[in-house]
């Protein structure tokens, strides 16, 4: 017997990938500075410890994985995923203010994939989980940081069938 896999794995960014909100909490634009990640003042900015380790196993497992943000400081998250070098592991990159129904939509369209092949972490119930599992799609609310035990957790809940 097979486990079921989801096909897209989704990532929100602010307070899941990293533990801000890049329109409101940093001072962008970003920049490496002696090999860190620094704002316009030289701050350096950090992300959730796990991250690197789990977008790196999600990709060496086969997993093909998407970014959906409603900020409205689109070009300072374009360069946190770069410079923090992730941008490698995303296939699809939908970061941009409005309903987060909008960037399912055109992630279904871009990757072929439907709503229920997909598996989405965020760390917003009302505005971003809600819409999700509305449309079908298997959704985990992240509450510390994007972590080994949410990709644990959204992969049995998928396996399962469960929305949320």
């Amino acid at each position: 017997m097979t486990t079921r896999r989801p096909k897209l794995i989704v990532l929100d960014l602010d307070w899941t990938l990293w533990p801000f909100h890049v329109e409101m909490d940093v001072d962008p634009p970003f920049k490496k500075q002696s090999g860190k990640v620094v704002d316009r003042h030289g701050s350096e900015i950090k992300h959730f410890p796990e991250v690197p380790a789990l977008l790196e196993k999600l990709t060496s497992d086969g997993y093909e994985i998407a970014a959906a943000s409603r900020t409205h400081e689109v070009e300072g998250a374009k360069q946190l995923l770069k410079l923090f070098g992730w941008d490698k592991y995303f296939s699809y990159k939908e970061i941009y203010p409005g309903c987060k129904k909008t960037h399912f939509n055109m992630l279904k369209e871009k990757s072929g994939c439907k709503y229920s092949e997909m598996l989405f972490f965020d760390d917003d119930y009302y505005l971003n989980i809600k819409d999700s599992v509305s449309i079908g799609v298997t959704s985990v609310l992240v509450k510390r940081g994007f972590g080994k035990k949410d990709v644990e957790e959204g992969l049995k809940k998928f396996a399962e069938g469960k929305l949320y």
